[in-house]
């Protein structure tokens, strides 16, 4: 059994750090380099780097926010956000990123997961999906441009063809529990992992240690990641992995 990943996420927007609920009402939590550091001194066992505005602005991830968190860390470091050719990826790999994480591009044009994949490895490949519930069906759908835009694909299908295409990892956020701290979408995840067999991280609803228990008790993931609750500093990570620990659960 693999260990299980506690996974700190930064989203950043115009070089800060920013934290919603659902998406929106954003408000400045700091310096990513700083926070970067502090996260690899309580021991997180990744650090996922997301430039929210990235897509929806037109414009390439900022690559020295990038190469200067990069420079401060050693962790293994997932990188997205306006990331739409290989040319971008390698860029972005020799500014210190680990990985590449697609969203809103590898939707427009799934063709670059293959063309990411077969240059750098599946293993490089991490294709984040945002998950939103249809209120009238009860159909998960995948979003694109930072939650904005309601994309035809269902969310498992995607999920299934992303991998199909060359994804190693995926990256699921559910919309409607992101920021709320009600408790990570168990129901999702177990449904994304009946269809697909590559590793999952888990995000959105992270409030509490219980919600890491339940979500590693209950379902295959290999990864969580949260933001809000680290940030904040509801749960620090060293206490977060020893209450994993004292039920079990195995963590690195």
């Amino acid at each position: 059994m693999l260990a299980k990943r506690i996974i700190p996420c930064l989203d950043v927007d115009g070089g800060r750090v920013k934290k919603g609920i659902n998406f929106v009402n954003l408000v400045d939590v700091g310096n990513p380099v700083d926070i970067a550091s502090t996260y690899e001194e309580q021991g997180a066992d990744e650090l996922v780097f997301l430039d929210i505005t990235a897509t929806v602005d037109a414009r390439t991830t900022m690559r020295d926010v990038v190469r200067d968190v990069s420079n401060r860390v050693f962790m293994p470091l997932t990188v997205g956000g306006g990331i739409r050719t290989v040319d971008d990826m390698s860029a972005l790999l020799k500014a210190g990123a680990d990985k590449i994480s697609l969203n809103s591009a590898a939707l427009a044009r799934p063709e670059l997961i293959s063309e990411g994949a077969q240059k750098f490895g599946n293993q490089c490949m991490v294709v984040a999906i945002d998950v939103k519930t249809d209120p009238t069906t009860g159909t998960w759908y995948a979003y694109t441009h930072g939650g904005r835009k309601k994309m035809e694909w269902e969310a498992l299908a995607w999920a299934t063809e992303a991998v199909r295409r060359g994804a190693g990892e995926l990256l699921v956020t559910s919309m409607d529990k992101d920021g709320t701290k009600s408790g990570f979408d168990i129901e999702l995840y177990k449904a994304l992992e009946s269809v697909v067999d590559v590793p999952i991280i888990a995000s959105g609803g992270a409030g509490s240690v219980q919600d890491f228990i339940e979500l590693f008790a209950h379902t295959g993931v290999t990864g969580a990641l949260a933001a809000s609750i680290f940030h904040f500093g509801d749960i620090t990570i060293p206490y977060l992995k020893s209450a994993l620990r004292a039920e079990g659960i195995m963590v690195r």
